[in-house]
């Protein structure tokens, strides 16, 4: 990202190849729908270009990055989401993200409870269980303390284990 901020242009490229995917995911659990998570990472990777000037040199870029996204996805649910349509008036087939779990009716329920959980909750339980972040690098993003973070968490997978009651009961 410092390269970036100091005019390299390939750096944005090297940025966006190792970093989209993972944006995306975390998008995609954030929203709940594969489109919405392709155009929000666009957006993601706009509003860095439009911020490296914001960028502070020495600062972690991952939490910098997941906090942009974390905002695009908070700006998309104020919005209200909305279907994506086609041309033709009708709505693309969504396109199969890789697997969370090894049974997909159990995926299913997990990523609809997951939607259920204030944002707060699921943006600390999804960064840090899905996307490998510390409560420290979710925290400097969020401009949180830590054990906020680490509250919110608590609490959201305390709301999970409710709502998940039975799910894994054959």
């Amino acid at each position: 990202m410092e390269q970036f901020c100091q005019g390299n242009a390939s750096a944005f490229d090297a940025l966006f190849t190792r970093h989209a995917a993972a944006v995306r995911g975390y998008l995609h659990k954030m929203t709940g729908q594969r489109a919405a998570a392709d155009d929000l990472t666009q957006a993601t990777f706009l509003s860095l270009l439009r911020a490296r000037g914001r960028f502070m040199p020495g600062s972690k870029f991952k939490p910098w990055l997941y906090a942009i996204a974390t905002n695009a996805a908070r700006d998309w649910r104020r919005r209200g989401s909305h279907e994506t349509v086609t041309d033709e008036g009708s709505t693309p087939e969504q396109v199969a993200e890789p697997a969370l779990l090894a049974d997909p009716g159990l995926e299913r329920v997990v990523r609809a409870a997951l939607q259920q959980l204030p944002d707060a909750q699921r943006e600390a339980i999804v960064l840090h269980r899905f996307e490998g972040l510390s409560y420290a690098e979710i925290a400097e993003g969020a401009g949180v303390t830590e054990s906020a973070v680490k509250v919110r968490a608590h609490r959201g997978a305390e709301k999970l284990r409710l709502l998940l009651k039975g799910a894994w009961e054959p």
